[in-house]
């Protein structure tokens, strides 16, 4: 079975494929739907990125968010709670200039704290990938057979599962800048999980950075456990949106 691991990037998606007999490939791809459809119809895929939405969102986030963090020691952070479905569209126009889009924040911010109990709002770094959250709800709406076939996983979480339940101990980044260490700690790992070096060194396909580049090979390797049958979902067994998409981290 072909098994796929999916990040968000500059130009779109970077995925990792890996055929029967075949060595692992990376692409980016422009959609989510442009990616699933050059997959076989039976391909595994797991994504970074959460997939099934709140009506209202709880203190810590959908669920599965609250159940990962505590496993992830000093890189729980990197797991931040998801906003309403309604926050989530407050706003999907694009964006022609910078004010624009922190008036949209803010919009998205306000709805946020209406659907929210205690009130949040929403973070900068959140808001930044509202676009291709409802990129992936709008096909599992649209395709309810795409269910059986795309989860959700996080990268830090993949890692922490694929190195005994340790977490990483180094921060892949620091201020927003690449931080080596933390890069070659993963790379190490995933080394030790059947990848090439080669592969995790090469230059990442135009429109997609190295780290992109690592979390999609920890998200294939998880897509690999799901079609094994060894993955675990937070929670145990999955939740589901109104629209019956199934919530849960697998890793």
């Amino acid at each position: 079975m072909t098994v796929v691991g999916v990040d968000g990037c500059k130009a779109g998606w970077i995925a990792v494929r890996r055929d029967p007999g075949a060595a692992p490939s990376a692409a980016v791809f422009p959609s989510f739907a442009a990616l699933l459809d050059a997959l076989p119809i039976d391909a595994t895929v797991a994504v970074d990125m959460p997939i099934g939405l709140p009506d209202v969102s709880q203190k810590g986030g959908r669920g599965p968010e609250a159940l990962v963090r505590p496993l992830l020691g000093n890189r729980q952070s990197s797991v931040f709670a998801i906003p309403s479905r309604a926050a989530l569209y407050a706003h999907t126009d694009g964006f022609t200039t910078i004010e624009a889009w922190h008036a949209a924040h803010r919009q998205a911010s306000a709805v946020a704290k209406a659907t929210s109990d205690p009130p949040r709002g929403v973070s900068i770094q959140a808001f930044g990938i509202f676009a291709k959250i409802r990129e992936i709800d709008a096909v599992l709406i649209a395709r309810p057979e795409l269910r059986r076939r795309v989860f959700e996983s996080h990268p830090e979480v993949a890692f922490c599962r694929l190195n005994e339940d340790q977490a990483m101990r180094l921060p892949k980044k620091i201020k927003g800048a690449v931080n080596p260490a933390g890069m070659a700690e993963r790379k190490a790992l995933l080394c030790r999980q059947g990848y090439v070096r080669g592969f995790l060194d090469r230059t990442p396909p135009p429109g997609a950075a190295a780290d992109d580049l690592l979390d999609a090979a920890a998200m294939m390797l998880i897509a690999g456990r799901i079609a094994s049958g060894e993955a675990r979902p937070f929670p145990d067994p999955p939740l589901a949106d109104r629209f019956g998409i199934p919530v849960a981290i697998w890793a």
